[in-house]
């Protein structure tokens, strides 16, 4: 039997099939999708829903159409697509979506992120828990076996609208050229840049795309479609510097992060990304806010005041981010996870836009991108780095008693910041016995210094 509570976590689906996450789950999950939406009052008589390359994606997609079906919905019905593809489907169309993907997960994942109509985020607090418990409930009956309805499915491409719609938003046209290393991970991006960037579906930019791993495949014969780890990008660096390109792109497995390297293959951090677009957005609606998530470095907030916005703080995740964008009518926000959110995309999170941003802003003018990423970097990270730790309050109570000198916020886990700019993030993971640590300084001494410092204190 089908234990939901193991595979709906605080803002999706996720799980391996088929025994966590199979068709019968999936017929359930649509039923209960249809049915929280209608009792939340939102609009429930017709959904979109797409699915990435994975082998099992098509199946599970069509099981949680017949569902919604089931529960009273007309399905239109997108096939492959990216996840902010189908963010375009539910902003454009306005009707509430899901997509079936497990992102940069392996090749046995799959899962569902689900939005209501214009994109708004549906997590535990917004509908999922309601939705597992009534998919639960119609698994545990045996009616999931057996839901039926009116079959009413639309066949629908996103692609060629979705692409048009992003060159609305940012102009290549009159750039200089370009050559450009993507790196799609055998993912989604293999499917929407030569739709987007190429002129597959448009007139062409003056772009040279070298595509690496275009080919769609679930089973990423070539490496985890996830840009963040550094191995993953190994292959993108290398192909920049041999081909001369002026930069490189890497898209994870359901395309809505993008992770970019300059042109002598080095990596481009988040951060700088956030500064860069948020100047860019700023510099067309003056004095809007953005948000950042706390683990951003500290030139995030620094440059959007500069550019004369009003930045906000969030915890980390997309539900956060996204509440906060809506509460505050932010012009965009920015993750250290390269996940990027535009009031123009309907507060939704694209890897696509944000890449056309840096694109632009390295095409309108002649510097390479390594100068340019400069006046966006002004600190030094340490990433992310995990620790196995079983009782994670005991041990942040500790590390926050070792600091109790310095300046404390438990926005988001625990935050320690120091009168030279340094700073310490040290969060809990949501789904395993993980500590998070997130160091930044003004120089790279001080930054080791205090890396060692925390984890020390973390691994004792």
């Amino acid at each position: 039997m089908s234990d939901l509570s193991r595979i709906v976590k605080a803002y999706d689906v996720r799980g391996t099939v088929p025994d966590q996450l199979n068709e019968t789950v999936a017929r359930a999950l649509g039923a209960a999708f249809v049915r929280t939406l209608k009792e939340r009052g939102d609009k429930a008589d017709r959904i979109v829903i797409a699915h990435d390359m994975r082998e099992s994606s098509p199946g599970l997609a069509t099981a949680f159409a017949r569902g919604a079906n089931a529960a009273g919905a007309a399905v239109l019905y997108a096939g492959l697509a990216s996840t902010d593809m189908l963010y375009y489907a539910a902003g454009a169309l306005d009707l509430p979506g899901a997509m079936f993907t497990a992102s940069h997960n392996p090749a046995e994942y799959n899962g569902i992120k689900l939005c209501r109509a214009g994109a708004a985020p549906v997590g535990q607090e917004t509908g999922l828990t309601q939705i597992r418990d009534y998919a639960q409930a119609l698994i545990d009956s045996g009616e999931a076996e057996t839901l039926s309805g009116p079959e009413q499915i639309e066949q629908h491409d996103l692609l060629p609208e979705y692409a048009a719609h992003l060159r609305t938003l940012v102009d290549l046209s009159q750039i200089r050229p370009l050559t450009v290393v993507v790196d799609a991970g055998n993912g989604m991006g293999g499917y929407t840049v030569p739709a987007v960037l190429g002129d597959a579906e448009l007139p062409a930019l003056p772009l040279k795309i070298i595509p690496m791993y275009f080919e769609l495949d679930g089973s990423f014969p070539n490496h985890e479609a996830n840009p963040l780890n550094p191995e993953n990008i190994v292959d993108l660096q290398k192909a920049v510097r041999e081909r001369g390109a002026d930069l490189g792109l890497a898209f994870d497995g359901d395309a809505d992060r993008c992770f970019v390297v300059d042109e002598r293959g080095e990596p481009v951090s988040p951060s700088a990304v956030t500064a860069l677009v948020a100047a860019r957005e700023l510099a067309k609606y003056p004095g809007a806010t953005v948000i950042h998530n706390l683990i951003t470095s500290s030139a995030v907030p620094e440059i959007i005041r500069e550019s004369g916005g009003e930045p906000v703080r969030s915890r980390v995740g997309h539900s956060f981010i996204k509440g906060e964008m809506a509460r505050t009518n932010a012009v965009f926000g920015g993750e250290h996870s390269a996940h990027y959110y535009f009031r123009d995309f309907w507060f939704a999170d694209t890897g696509m836009l944000a890449a056309m941003h840096v694109l632009a802003a390295l095409g309108e003018q002649g510097q390479p991108l390594s100068q340019l990423a400069h006046k966006f970097e002004r600190y030094v990270s340490s990433g992310e780095i995990n620790s196995e730790v079983h009782d994670q309050q005991a041990k942040l109570a500790e590390v926050k008693k070792a600091y109790a000198g310095a300046d404390i916020d438990e926005l988001d886990g625990l935050t320690v910041s120091f009168d030279d700019g340094a700073w310490v993030n040290l969060r809990a993971s949501n789904t395993e016995p993980l500590l998070r640590l997130n160091v930044e300084a003004p120089t790279t001494e001080r930054m080791v210094a205090l890396r060692d410092e925390v984890l020390a204190l973390v691994r004792r």
